[in-house]
């Protein structure tokens, strides 16, 4: 059950103070999802060039792994990438996007020495280690765009879900309240007037009445004088 407002001149000022912050707030929350759109769609364009850079690291990396094992074999193969980090260590860092909290994770920096000793092992397999660590990087770069774009997505679902329910509940809510404050107001001040005019009206009669019997009460006092 909606609050009922007491038709005051106070709670008209409040009420107005209320329209104007709602629409301003309004306007700063459209403001921010514009902006949020715009940071979406290059995130989009990001993520679809991650997602190529994956593909094309998949393919070369699957190649790559496929001469080495046709070439040193599959079990000399198997056996160096048993050898290979367990662990991958990550720079995260979290940036403000438009108060969004977004990860941003940096491209991983592989060292130049390998888990394993290069003696003995093939060119191809070497070749397919090297691979490899390319598509782990694309792998974790598609990882951190999709994770930015899909937290931006649900931050403009509901900055979007907020100017709805400002724009289509509050404000006309507020509005209400004044129209409905204001009516009552004007309804009291056309009261009020009429009732200053009828009281206007009854002084200025009694006046004249008051006027009319001084002026017989005058006349009488001739009258009696001049007998």
């Amino acid at each position: 059950m909606a609050e009922q407002v007491a038709p005051t001149r106070s709670n008209l000022l409040q009420r107005r103070d209320q329209l104007k912050l709602a629409n301003r707030g309004a306007d700063l929350l459209k403001r921010k999802r514009d902006a949020l759109i715009g940071e979406f769609f290059s995130l989009v364009q990001e993520s679809l060039k991650a997602r190529r850079a994956l593909n094309a690291s998949s393919r070369e990396a699957y190649f790559s792994l496929f001469l080495a094992k046709a070439w040193d074999g599959p079990e000399a193969v198997e056996s160096l990438s048993l050898a290979g980090e367990k662990r991958l260590d990550l720079d995260l860092k979290v940036q403000n996007l438009f108060g969004v909290k977004v990860p941003q994770v940096q491209p991983p920096e592989f060292s130049a020495k390998l888990p394993f000793s290069p003696v003995g092992a093939g060119a191809r397999t070497l070749d397919a280690a090297s691979q490899f660590r390319a598509l782990t990087a694309a792998l974790i770069q598609v990882a951190a765009t999709e994770t930015r774009l899909r937290l931006v997505g649900e931050e403009i679902k509901k900055t979007s879900r907020r100017v709805n329910a400002l724009e289509q509940i509050v404000i006309p809510g507020v509005q209400a309240e004044i129209r409905g404050i204001r009516s009552v107001l004007d309804q009291r001040a056309l009261e009020e007037t009429t009732v200053l005019k009828r009281i206007k009206a009854k002084l200025e009669a009694r006046e004249e009445e008051e006027a009319a019997e001084d002026a017989l009460k005058k006349q009488s006092s001739m009258a009696q004088t001049s007998a």
